[in-house]
Protein backbone atom coordinates (compact mmCIF):
# COMPACT_ATOMS: atom_id res chain seq x y z
CA UNK A 1 0.00 0.00 0.00
CA UNK A 2 1.45 3.38 -1.01
CA UNK A 3 1.82 6.18 1.51
CA UNK A 4 -0.85 8.26 -0.24
CA UNK A 5 -3.43 5.48 0.20
CA UNK A 6 -2.45 4.71 3.78
CA UNK A 7 -5.45 5.27 6.12
CA UNK A 8 -3.48 7.74 8.22
CA UNK A 9 -2.65 10.01 5.26
CA UNK A 10 -6.18 9.70 3.89
CA UNK A 11 -7.48 11.13 7.19
CA UNK A 12 -4.78 13.82 7.20
CA UNK A 13 -5.69 14.96 3.68
CA UNK A 14 -9.39 14.99 4.56
CA UNK A 15 -8.76 17.07 7.71
CA UNK A 16 -6.54 19.57 5.86
CA UNK A 17 -9.24 19.96 3.22
CA UNK A 18 -11.88 20.58 5.91
CA UNK A 19 -9.70 23.15 7.69
CA UNK A 20 -8.84 25.10 4.55
CA UNK A 21 -12.48 25.25 3.39
CA UNK A 22 -13.94 26.25 6.76
CA UNK A 23 -15.08 29.83 7.27
CA UNK A 24 -13.42 30.13 10.67
CA UNK A 25 -10.00 29.39 9.15
CA UNK A 26 -10.57 31.85 6.31
CA UNK A 27 -11.65 34.58 8.77
CA UNK A 28 -8.68 33.89 11.06
CA UNK A 29 -6.09 33.89 8.29
CA UNK A 30 -7.50 37.16 6.90
CA UNK A 31 -7.31 38.77 10.36
CA UNK A 32 -3.77 37.50 11.02
CA UNK A 33 -2.58 38.45 7.52
CA UNK A 34 -4.00 41.98 7.81
CA UNK A 35 -2.51 42.55 11.25
CA UNK A 36 0.87 41.18 10.20
CA UNK A 37 0.90 43.37 7.08
CA UNK A 38 -0.02 46.32 9.30
CA UNK A 39 2.89 45.56 11.61
CA UNK A 40 5.18 45.25 8.56
CA UNK A 41 4.05 48.67 7.30
CA UNK A 42 4.73 50.15 10.74
CA UNK A 43 8.19 48.56 10.82
CA UNK A 44 9.08 49.83 7.33
CA UNK A 45 7.98 53.39 8.09
CA UNK A 46 9.94 53.46 11.36
CA UNK A 47 12.99 51.41 10.44
CA UNK A 48 15.07 54.54 9.78
CA UNK A 49 14.42 55.80 13.31
CA UNK A 50 15.23 52.35 14.69
CA UNK A 51 18.81 52.54 13.38
CA UNK A 52 20.84 54.28 16.07
CA UNK A 53 24.58 54.87 16.38
CA UNK A 54 26.48 52.34 18.47
CA UNK A 55 23.52 49.94 18.26
CA UNK A 56 24.76 46.32 18.55
CA UNK A 57 21.75 45.21 16.46
CA UNK A 58 22.39 47.83 13.75
CA UNK A 59 24.04 45.26 11.51
CA UNK A 60 20.88 43.09 11.61
CA UNK A 61 18.59 45.46 9.73
CA UNK A 62 16.42 42.67 8.33
CA UNK A 63 15.50 41.34 11.78
CA UNK A 64 14.08 44.75 12.71
CA UNK A 65 11.18 44.04 10.32
CA UNK A 66 9.91 41.59 12.93
CA UNK A 67 10.58 43.68 16.05
CA UNK A 68 10.28 47.41 15.24
CA UNK A 69 7.10 49.28 16.22
CA UNK A 70 6.21 52.93 16.79
CA UNK A 71 3.55 52.13 19.38
CA UNK A 72 0.50 52.43 17.12
CA UNK A 73 0.64 48.77 16.12
CA UNK A 74 2.60 45.97 17.81
CA UNK A 75 5.45 44.27 15.99
CA UNK A 76 5.10 41.06 13.98
CA UNK A 77 6.49 38.95 16.85
CA UNK A 78 4.01 40.46 19.33
CA UNK A 79 1.10 39.76 16.96
CA UNK A 80 2.14 36.12 16.67
CA UNK A 81 2.38 35.92 20.47
CA UNK A 82 -1.17 37.27 20.81
CA UNK A 83 -3.00 35.74 17.84
CA UNK A 84 -1.13 32.41 17.67
CA UNK A 85 -3.01 30.86 20.61
CA UNK A 86 -6.35 31.84 19.04
CA UNK A 87 -5.34 30.09 15.83
CA UNK A 88 -4.39 26.90 17.69
CA UNK A 89 -7.57 26.96 19.79
CA UNK A 90 -9.82 27.57 16.77
CA UNK A 91 -8.45 24.54 14.92
CA UNK A 92 -8.68 22.08 17.81
CA UNK A 93 -11.55 22.93 20.16
CA UNK A 94 -14.06 20.73 18.27
CA UNK A 95 -11.67 18.17 16.79
CA UNK A 96 -13.20 15.15 18.56
CA UNK A 97 -16.47 16.17 20.22
CA UNK A 98 -17.98 17.47 16.95
CA UNK A 99 -17.28 14.09 15.33
CA UNK A 100 -18.90 12.32 18.25
CA UNK A 101 -21.94 14.58 18.33
CA UNK A 102 -22.52 14.05 14.60
CA UNK A 103 -22.15 10.29 15.01
CA UNK A 104 -19.24 10.09 12.57
CA UNK A 105 -16.62 9.16 15.18
CA UNK A 106 -17.94 5.64 15.79
CA UNK A 107 -18.48 5.23 12.05
CA UNK A 108 -14.85 6.13 11.26
CA UNK A 109 -13.45 3.88 13.97
CA UNK A 110 -15.64 0.97 12.83
CA UNK A 111 -13.44 0.84 9.72
CA UNK A 112 -10.29 -1.33 9.78
CA UNK A 113 -8.03 1.49 11.00
CA UNK A 114 -6.19 1.94 14.25
CA UNK A 115 -7.79 4.28 16.77
CA UNK A 116 -4.62 6.32 17.26
CA UNK A 117 -4.56 7.13 13.53
CA UNK A 118 -7.47 9.51 14.05
CA UNK A 119 -6.04 11.56 16.92
CA UNK A 120 -2.59 11.65 15.30
CA UNK A 121 -4.06 12.69 11.95
CA UNK A 122 -6.07 15.49 13.58
CA UNK A 123 -2.91 16.87 15.13
CA UNK A 124 -0.70 16.46 12.04
CA UNK A 125 -3.31 18.06 9.76
CA UNK A 126 -3.83 21.08 12.01
CA UNK A 127 -0.09 21.48 12.58
CA UNK A 128 0.54 21.30 8.82
CA UNK A 129 -2.00 24.04 8.16
CA UNK A 130 -0.56 26.22 10.96
CA UNK A 131 3.02 25.64 9.80
CA UNK A 132 2.24 26.54 6.18
CA UNK A 133 0.43 29.70 7.30
CA UNK A 134 3.22 30.85 9.66
CA UNK A 135 5.99 30.26 7.16
CA UNK A 136 3.94 31.88 4.39
CA UNK A 137 3.49 35.03 6.52
CA UNK A 138 7.14 35.01 7.55
CA UNK A 139 8.35 34.76 3.95
CA UNK A 140 5.86 37.44 2.88
CA UNK A 141 7.32 39.81 5.47
CA UNK A 142 10.85 39.00 4.27
CA UNK A 143 9.82 39.42 0.63
CA UNK A 144 8.11 42.78 1.12
CA UNK A 145 11.00 43.90 3.33
CA UNK A 146 13.52 42.94 0.64
CA UNK A 147 11.59 44.94 -1.95
CA UNK A 148 11.20 47.95 0.36
CA UNK A 149 14.71 48.28 1.83
CA UNK A 150 16.61 46.67 -1.04
CA UNK A 151 19.02 44.82 1.25
CA UNK A 152 18.92 41.00 1.24
CA UNK A 153 19.15 39.16 4.54
CA UNK A 154 22.42 37.55 5.50
CA UNK A 155 22.59 33.81 6.07
CA UNK A 156 22.49 34.31 9.85
CA UNK A 157 19.48 36.65 9.64
CA UNK A 158 17.64 34.14 7.46
CA UNK A 159 18.38 31.29 9.88
CA UNK A 160 17.27 33.41 12.85
CA UNK A 161 13.93 34.07 11.13
CA UNK A 162 13.54 30.35 10.38
CA UNK A 163 14.18 29.45 14.03
CA UNK A 164 11.73 32.18 15.10
CA UNK A 165 9.04 30.64 12.88
CA UNK A 166 9.81 27.15 14.26
CA UNK A 167 9.47 28.45 17.84
CA UNK A 168 6.17 30.09 16.83
CA UNK A 169 5.01 26.73 15.44
CA UNK A 170 5.74 24.96 18.75
CA UNK A 171 4.02 27.79 20.65
CA UNK A 172 0.83 27.49 18.58
CA UNK A 173 1.08 23.67 18.74
CA UNK A 174 0.88 23.87 22.55
CA UNK A 175 -2.49 25.64 22.35
CA UNK A 176 -3.62 23.28 19.59
CA UNK A 177 -2.89 20.23 21.75
CA UNK A 178 -4.58 21.84 24.75
CA UNK A 179 -7.72 22.52 22.72
CA UNK A 180 -7.73 18.96 21.33
CA UNK A 181 -7.44 17.65 24.90
CA UNK A 182 -10.48 19.67 25.97
CA UNK A 183 -12.40 18.54 22.89
CA UNK A 184 -11.88 14.97 24.13
CA UNK A 185 -12.78 15.71 27.75
CA UNK A 186 -15.91 17.81 27.06
CA UNK A 187 -18.88 16.70 25.02
CA UNK A 188 -19.91 20.17 23.81
CA UNK A 189 -17.65 22.17 21.52
CA UNK A 190 -18.68 25.44 23.18
CA UNK A 191 -17.51 24.15 26.56
CA UNK A 192 -14.11 23.08 25.26
CA UNK A 193 -13.67 26.41 23.45
CA UNK A 194 -14.54 28.39 26.59
CA UNK A 195 -12.14 26.29 28.69
CA UNK A 196 -9.28 26.97 26.26
CA UNK A 197 -10.04 30.69 26.03
CA UNK A 198 -10.26 30.88 29.84
CA UNK A 199 -6.75 29.38 30.20
CA UNK A 200 -5.43 31.70 27.49
CA UNK A 201 -6.94 34.74 29.25
CA UNK A 202 -5.59 33.57 32.60
CA UNK A 203 -2.01 33.41 31.32
CA UNK A 204 -2.37 36.55 29.19
CA UNK A 205 -3.99 38.85 31.78
CA UNK A 206 -4.45 37.47 35.26
CA UNK A 207 -1.25 35.49 35.71
CA UNK A 208 0.92 38.62 35.64
CA UNK A 209 -1.39 40.26 38.20
CA UNK A 210 -1.00 37.28 40.53
CA UNK A 211 2.78 37.30 40.09
CA UNK A 212 2.88 41.04 40.88
CA UNK A 213 0.94 40.43 44.10
CA UNK A 214 3.32 37.62 45.05
CA UNK A 215 6.26 39.85 44.19
CA UNK A 216 5.05 42.63 46.47
CA UNK A 217 4.53 40.20 49.33
CA UNK A 218 8.00 38.63 48.95
CA UNK A 219 9.98 41.72 47.97
CA UNK A 220 13.28 42.03 49.88
CA UNK A 221 13.84 44.84 52.36
CA UNK A 222 15.83 47.98 51.61
CA UNK A 223 18.79 46.52 53.56
CA UNK A 224 18.95 43.30 51.55
CA UNK A 225 22.25 42.43 49.90
CA UNK A 226 22.77 42.47 46.15
CA UNK A 227 22.77 38.68 46.04
CA UNK A 228 19.42 38.53 47.89
CA UNK A 229 17.93 40.98 45.40
CA UNK A 230 19.26 38.95 42.46
CA UNK A 231 17.92 35.71 44.00
CA UNK A 232 14.51 37.38 44.41
CA UNK A 233 14.53 38.59 40.78
CA UNK A 234 15.47 35.13 39.52
CA UNK A 235 12.70 33.56 41.58
CA UNK A 236 10.11 35.98 40.18
CA UNK A 237 11.40 35.42 36.66
CA UNK A 238 11.08 31.66 37.07
CA UNK A 239 7.49 32.11 38.25
CA UNK A 240 6.73 34.14 35.13
CA UNK A 241 8.18 31.38 32.96
CA UNK A 242 5.33 29.05 33.86
CA UNK A 243 3.33 31.04 31.30
CA UNK A 244 3.89 29.72 27.72
CA UNK A 245 3.72 33.28 26.36
CA UNK A 246 6.68 34.30 28.56
CA UNK A 247 8.79 31.41 27.22
CA UNK A 248 7.83 32.35 23.68
CA UNK A 249 8.58 36.05 24.18
CA UNK A 250 12.00 35.36 25.72
CA UNK A 251 12.93 32.94 22.94
CA UNK A 252 11.83 35.25 20.13
CA UNK A 253 13.45 38.31 21.73
CA UNK A 254 16.80 36.52 21.89
CA UNK A 255 16.56 35.10 18.37
CA UNK A 256 15.46 38.35 16.72
CA UNK A 257 17.70 40.66 18.80
CA UNK A 258 21.24 39.21 18.71
CA UNK A 259 22.50 41.78 21.26
CA UNK A 260 20.55 40.02 24.04
CA UNK A 261 23.20 38.11 25.99
CA UNK A 262 21.22 36.98 29.05
CA UNK A 263 17.60 36.48 30.08
CA UNK A 264 18.13 36.96 33.80
CA UNK A 265 19.71 39.38 36.27
CA UNK A 266 23.50 39.59 36.26
CA UNK A 267 25.96 40.55 38.97
CA UNK A 268 28.52 43.31 38.49
CA UNK A 269 31.24 40.65 38.24
CA UNK A 270 29.42 39.08 35.30
CA UNK A 271 28.84 42.40 33.56
CA UNK A 272 32.37 43.72 34.07
CA UNK A 273 34.47 43.33 30.95
CA UNK A 274 31.58 42.22 28.72
CA UNK A 275 31.77 43.61 25.18
CA UNK A 276 28.43 44.95 23.88
CA UNK A 277 28.43 42.94 20.66
CA UNK A 278 25.80 40.67 19.09
CA UNK A 279 25.92 36.95 19.78
CA UNK A 280 26.28 34.42 16.96
CA UNK A 281 23.25 32.25 16.26
CA UNK A 282 24.67 29.21 18.08
CA UNK A 283 25.21 31.21 21.28
CA UNK A 284 21.72 32.72 21.08
CA UNK A 285 20.26 29.23 20.80
CA UNK A 286 22.22 28.20 23.90
CA UNK A 287 20.81 31.19 25.79
CA UNK A 288 17.19 30.25 24.95
CA UNK A 289 17.66 26.47 25.11
CA UNK A 290 15.81 26.21 28.48
CA UNK A 291 12.89 28.21 27.05
CA UNK A 292 12.77 26.10 23.90
CA UNK A 293 12.94 22.89 25.93
CA UNK A 294 10.14 24.07 28.23
CA UNK A 295 7.91 25.05 25.30
CA UNK A 296 8.48 21.75 23.49
CA UNK A 297 7.97 19.77 26.72
CA UNK A 298 4.65 21.53 27.41
CA UNK A 299 3.52 20.75 23.86
CA UNK A 300 4.51 17.09 24.16
CA UNK A 301 2.79 16.74 27.57
CA UNK A 302 -0.46 18.19 26.19
CA UNK A 303 -0.30 15.83 23.21
CA UNK A 304 0.36 12.86 25.49
CA UNK A 305 -2.67 13.77 27.64
CA UNK A 306 -4.82 14.05 24.53
CA UNK A 307 -3.55 10.74 23.19
CA UNK A 308 -4.12 8.81 26.43
CA UNK A 309 -7.57 10.37 26.95
CA UNK A 310 -8.67 9.51 23.41
CA UNK A 311 -7.40 5.93 23.60
CA UNK A 312 -9.53 5.40 26.74
CA UNK A 313 -12.58 7.29 25.48
CA UNK A 314 -15.90 5.59 24.83
CA UNK A 315 -16.74 6.47 21.22
CA UNK A 316 -20.04 4.69 20.71
CA UNK A 317 -22.99 6.98 20.01
CA UNK A 318 -25.67 7.03 22.66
Amino acid sequence: MSNTNHPFWVIVNKEISDYVRSWRFIILIVIIALTCMGSLYTALTNIREAIKPNDPDGAFLFLKLFTVSDGTLPSFAVFISFLGPLLGISLGFDAINSEQNKGTLSRILSQPIHRDYLINAKFVAALTVIGIMLFMLGFLVMGFGLIAIGIPPTAEEFMRVIFFLLVSLFYVAFWLNLSIFFSIRFKQAATSALACVAIWLFFSVFYNMIINLVGKALSPSAWASDYQVIAYQRFMLNLLRFAPSELFNEATMTLLMPSVRSLGPLTMEQVHGAIPSPLPLGQSLLVVWPQLTGLIAATVVCFALSYVSFMRKEVRSR
